[in-house]
């Protein structure tokens, strides 16, 4: 038996990434109801604004599903974990920042606890303070990553030979080959977001959907890297304006007020590429179509049996 499934109890060993300021309930119940596990991520959004997803959601799915904090994010993490307790939501992802001090109350309720590490330290403190399920996420991941800078491929089998617990890797996975890998190196299932964005059901501007699918090798930059932040975008107007300001010198300060979660949402739901960034993984070079989630995790999860079949018989 999978012990993320187990856990979970989900169907597939598939977990949505949290997206923070973008997430909507429509997403997240379409992964639920294809059998993953769909997942709200708070960001910055007041507890309203979360609350209001928290109970869409369950409008449009029966299944479990996950609410993402970003620790050193989210001004409101106790209201928004109370919120979860409150409308009995099954499992909580926990992510930059120390999870500790929030497992217990969680763990008592019920709630299943995700943590989100980008080290085999980091790791084993989240299992040593009672983590459920660690996702461990590679400097090929979307969004804000950590300034270890470790990739998937080497960070996996490091984290599975350290702790017990079923791990979920994040970071370059959006096929049935990248579930396949990353079983192989040790992990129960996977974590995705980039892949997620370019599905039927997410309701993103087209821009963005449009820009993934124009994506190539080269198609995601790091921001960020002069002022001690890491954080992996799509190549557009707005990410080459970012890189143009940290060449010519940038205060962190500065830094902080061009990337806002308001310039985050004028790129993914408004489609301005010049006025604001979207976070994509490198995984972007090989989306190439717009499938509903359902048949994405279809697919993914019959690839992936078939390259693992290839695979032993390669051996």
């Amino acid at each position: 038996m999978n012990k993320l499934i187990e856990i979970l109890n989900i169907n597939l060993p598939i977990i949505q990434g949290g997206m923070g300021n973008i997430s909507n309930a429509p997403l997240a119940a379409a992964v639920s109801n294809a059998g993953g596990l769909g997942t709200i991520g708070a960001g910055t959004m007041t507890p309203d604004e979360v609350e209001k997803i928290i109970l869409e959601t369950k409008q449009l799915t029966m299944k479990p599903f996950a609410v993402n904090v970003a620790l050193s994010v989210s001004p409101y993490t106790k209201e928004i974990l109370s919120l979860v307790i409150k409308h009995g939501v099954q499992a909580v992802s926990l992510s930059a920042g120390n999870p500790a001090p929030f497992i217990p109350k969680l763990k008592e309720h019920g709630v299943k606890v995700i943590c989100v590490v980008a080290s085999p330290k980091q790791a084993v403190k989240a299992e040593t303070s009672g983590a459920d399920v660690i996702v461990a996420e590679g400097y090929e991941a979307a969004g804000i990553n950590s300034n270890l800078e470790t990739t998937t491929f080497t960070l996996i089998p490091q984290i599975a030979s350290r702790v017990s617990i079923p791990i979920a890797a994040a970071g370059g996975i959006g096929n049935g080959k990248g579930l396949a890998a990353a079983i192989a190196l040790g992990a129960s299932g996977v974590q995705m977001g980039t892949r997620l964005i370019a599905t039927r059901e997410a309701p993103f501007h087209e821009e963005y959907k449009n820009a993934l699918l124009a994506a190539d090798d080269g198609g995601t930059v790091i921001v960020g890297r002069s002022v001690g932040r890491v954080r992996r975008v799509l190549k557009t107007p707005y990410s080459d304006y970012l890189l143009q300001k940290e060449v010519n010198g940038i205060t962190l300060e500065d830094f902080n007020s061009l990337t806002t979660e308001e310039h985050h949402r004028l790129g993914a739901l408004h489609g301005k590429l010049d006025k604001g960034f979207i976070n994509g993984g490198q995984i972007s070079s090989i989306i190439s179509d717009i499938p509903s989630v359902e048949d994405l995790f279809t697919s993914m999860m019959k690839d992936a049996k078939e390259e693992l079949i290839r695979a032993g018989n390669l051996i």
